[in-house]
Order: structure tokens, then sequence, then C-alpha cells
């Protein structure tokens, strides 16, 4: 999300729009997709979200996978090849995504859905077996509608297995192909609106686990968000609420939290309290860690939760303060902080006043 909106991609989209040919593979995907590039050249369309099957997580995949092309073999810049590739995948969020019905309608119909997992015969199929992480229609990579721009999730650099997508490419380049206007979608620029971003109901217990020590994510996110917002400043939580088990059960499970670098407080029935590690027990928290507006990010599905328990949800908070609520809700902003595809945004009501 930070990197797909980094000033650089001011420049790729100009570059797109000369027909420069842009490859992104894993990551370099991840921030196509965030930043508009693909599918259709602008607006937040997709998600790459993180791998589940059935609507349970299956975590960080390295292992081999097979993948075709699945569009005309002139379609884009790197699918001028025949047959499959066998080559290696390795991420934690390669699930393409979208909730928007009309993105798959277009892409299909556009022939957009450039390559597709499958087995070794070369049959396409979203069987776990073949299609790992879950992605939507076994999409494995997507091109923008001129061709000239591909994300794709596993990595053809990585084997000599690959080398036919790259000298594809070359060939595209050589031809001179997409060196003009672009071409654009027929489908518009339309968004998935945020706004108004509903208010989540309080659980009855919930943990908010905050750094001692700098949290780089949280650093970075607020950089980005900054470049929109200068005044704002960024404190990100991590949110469990345990359901069915007990709140200091969790904060004694090393892998759930780790008192040598982070500090925890349980909201409990409108109180909040601080987690003592040293003694073990909660005790006045002395201050209010959801003083500002706190949004709440919840991936879909819940991937964390199965670590909990029963009933159990997890999340991400951001406490936003030193701006107005008009500037942090502005959907640009928002978007840093979740894909509307793969994620849901509430915001947390706050501590009734003392």
């Amino acid at each position: 999300m930070v990197a797909g909106r980094d000033s650089i991609f001011q420049h790729l989209h100009d570059e797109d729009g000369k027909g420069k040919v842009i490859l992104g593979c894993c990551n370099g995907a991840q921030v196509l997709v965030e930043s508009g590039l693909v599918p259709f050249g602008s607006g937040l369309r997709m998600s790459l979200a993180r791998n589940a099957v059935g609507g349970k997580a299956v975590g960080f995949l390295n292992e081999w996978v097979w993948m075709t092309r699945s569009c005309t073999r002139d379609r884009c810049a790197s699918s001028d090849w025949d047959g499959v590739m066998q080559i290696p995948i390795a991420h934690g969020e390669g699930r393409f995504t979208t909730k928007d019905k009309d993105v798959m309608k277009e892409l299909r119909k556009n022939d957009q859905i450039a390559f597709s997992y499958c087995d070794a015969s070369g049959r396409v199929s979203d069987d776990p077996d073949v299609t790992p992480n879950g992605s939507l229609f076994a999409i494995a990579g997507i091109c923008n509608p001129a061709g000239n721009v591909v994300a794709l999730m596993p990595h053809p650099e990585r084997t000599a297995n690959g080398d036919p997508y790259f000298q594809s490419m070359r060939r595209w380049i050589g031809q001179g192909r997409g060196m003009g206007a672009r071409e654009q979608a027929a489908l518009s620029a339309g968004e998935r609106a945020w706004l108004p971003i509903a208010e989540r109901q309080p659980r009855s217990v919930e943990i908010f686990i905050d750094t001692i020590i700098v949290n780089n994510e949280e650093r970075t996110v607020e950089q980005a968000a900054k470049r929109l917002v200068p005044s704002l400043r960024l404190k990100q939580l991590r949110y469990i609420a345990p359901g069915a088990r007990d709140p200091a059960d969790v904060l004694r499970t090393i892998v759930l939290f780790n008192p040598n670098k982070e500090t925890a407080y349980v909201r409990r029935d409108g109180e909040m309290f601080r987690w003592q590690s040293e003694n073990k027990r909660f005790a006045s928290a002395g201050r209010n860690p959801l003083e500002g507006i706190a949004l709440l990010r919840r991936d879909e599905p819940d991937t964390g939760a199965a670590a909990i328990g029963s009933g159990a949800e997890t999340g991400i908070c951001y406490v936003c303060r030193g701006a107005g609520e008009s500037e942090i809700m502005e959907r640009a902003v928002l978007e840093i902080f979740a894909n509307p595809h793969a994620s849901t945004l509430e915001r947390l009501r706050p501590l009734p006043a003392a």
C-alpha cells in the first residue's frame, strides 16, 4: 500500500502512457495493483490479499507451481510463448481478489487475465493443489488494457524455466509494440467507496498492543499518509478481540505478546486497563491509547484469528492525531490504511469522557 503510493509511481504512470513495458513480479505485482497501473491504469480496483483457501489462512508459500498463458499469445508484453512453465512462488499476499464484479467481467471480456495457475498438463484449476494461495479464478497474473504493464505473482526470474517470459518482452520491445497512445479500458475508473466508515460495536474485551521499540511499519505508513496530510501523527496498534479466551492467557503467550518489546492495553466494558507483565495483572491504564480518530482494519478472511481461538477477531488499529476528521476520511488517505477489496475499515468508538 505504501510503495504503490511512492512518488516514483508518477513517473511510472507517465512511462505507461508512452507505452513503455513495465513488468512487476511478486512484490512488484503488489505495488502495480496498489498503484492502479493494473488492471485499468487508475484507481484501486483489486487487491493481492493474504493467502487463504476456503476462508482459512495458509500463510507464506515458498514452493514450485505450474503456470500457463491464459490470454492470446500477442495480448501482452510477456505472453508470447506456449505450453506450461514451472516456476517458484514465494509470497504471503498473492491472492488476486476484488469485490467489484464488474472488474472480473471486464478482465475476461478484454482478455486481461494473462496467466493462470495450472497442473503439469496445462489444466487450469482453482483447486488448492494447483492454486495454493486461493487466487480468484486461479489468476497468476494480469495485464493492463494496452498489454504493456503486467503484474505476475510467481517468479519467472528465479529459474531458466522462466526465460520465455522475458524473451517475449524483448520481442515486444523490439517490434515497437504499444509505443503510442495508451489503449483505454471500456470500464470506467469508478472505485469502491469507503464512506461512510461504519462505527464498530465494541466487543466485551479488546486488546490493543503497542510497541516499546520503534515500529518501522508504523513510521512508514505515517510517512505515506503525511504526503497527503502533513500534520498527521500516527500510532499503529495490533488489535485482538479474544472471544472466549481469557485476555490474561493471551498476554502470557509469547508468540502473541512479547513484553520485552511491547505493551498491552485491555478495554473491558468501556474501561481501559494496562497489562503489567511483571506481576501478571491488570492495572489502571493511566492514559488512553485510542485518543484521536481510531480506525480498525480487519482483513477478509481474518487470517490471524485462528491463533487466538473461538470467536476471536484480529486486526490493525490506526490512531490518527494532529489532523481533522475531514482530512483523514479522504479516500486517498483511507486507502493507505486498507485495501477495500480485501479488508474492512471501521471506526472505533471512543472511551466515554471521565
